[in-house]
């Protein structure tokens, strides 16, 4: 019996790196995602196919049920590897899909492209969860960590505050919609950040935290509340001016766009995938004559 699943892609708009350690985080789930498609198989085998937005296939490979009990490990096979980690997490958290099944052939789609960073890996996991009814954000855990807002935001679609309290997370349905979402854009920089380095890196600077999670977690709430663009404007400058003080970094607006005549704001990991941009006119033209081929409005973007 064929069964199909879909989540969403994230952003995260606020509260980047502190949501690890208990800050509120404002998330948005993005019109683009991932679906996953289970078919029956045969020979205790899975055969997996990717494909990306285009229609082309990017990875495809076969994996014994074997290879995935015992956890096999093939050098110079990256993206195998990950997956025999996940099926074999999968495996221990519910052990059916293989002691009951003769074989899955599972069929991925991206409906953004995967260097873009919008979630490729936690609308798998999340997918793999919805099939095989586990714990997602157990999952998530179990296999490349992290603060789990990009679960929460795969299985919502409206905005979201997420927070970890006691190491569990909640997640808020919350309104945000300024009236200047139409001066609202997100960027991508050409490059993926890789989220572990950048976690580590926050890691070795960060310190004072329960002073600094309480002045974020209220610019947080004033970003929510604000309407208009001025005032938006100047909550999300402090946010990323404080930031850019923790990580001890420069903000990307002065190392990329100190000529802009707006604000550009870091999402996520610092240095990679995409940026807020917030902007009175259209601000397309500049970001191409800078190199910039891929920006999207709020409303391309987001739910």
């Amino acid at each position: 019996m064929k069964k199909t699943f879909y989540s969403n892609g994230k952003l995260l708009i606020t509260g980047e790196y502190l949501v690890l350690d208990g800050a509120k985080a404002l998330a948005l789930p993005t019109k683009f995602g991932q679906d996953l498609t289970i078919e029956p198989g045969n020979q205790n085998e899975i055969h997996w196919t990717s494909y990306d937005d285009d229609g082309s296939f990017w990875f495809d490979d076969t994996f014994a049920f074997a290879e995935i009990i015992t956890k096999a490990s093939y050098e110079n096979q990256p993206v195998k590897n990950m997956l025999i980690v996940i099926l074999h997490e999968a495996y221990l958290l519910n052990p059916d899909f293989i002691k009951q099944a003769e074989g899955h052939t599972i069929t991925t789609h991206l409906t953004f492209p995967k260097f873009w960073g919008l979630g490729t890996s936690s609308t798998l996991i999340n997918n793999m969860a919805q099939w095989l009814e586990i714990d997602a954000y157990t999952l998530l855990r179990n296999t490349f960590g992290g603060s789990g807002y990009d679960i929460a935001c795969a299985q919502n679609d409206t905005p979201i505050l997420y927070q970890l309290v006691d190491g569990k997370p909640i997640v808020k349905p919350v309104a945000f919609d300024p009236e200047c979402a139409s001066n609202i854009y997100f960027v991508y920089l050409n490059q993926k950040q890789n989220s572990k380095s950048a976690i580590a890196a926050y890691r070795s600077k960060l310190n004072a935290l329960e002073k600094i999670i309480p002045a974020f977690d209220a610019i947080t709430d004033s970003i929510l509340q604000q309407n208009q663009y001025d005032n938006l404007e100047v909550a999300i400058e402090l946010h990323e001016t404080q930031m850019s003080q923790i990580l001890g970094l420069p903000r990307i607006q002065q190392t990329l766009f100190s000529d802009f005549k707006g604000t550009v704001k870091s999402l996520g990991a610092w240095g990679g995938d995409f940026v807020l941009v917030l902007s009175k006119e259209n601000p397309s033209q500049y970001f191409r004559d800078k190199g910039f081929e891929t920006l999207l409005s709020y409303s391309e973007m987001i739910l």
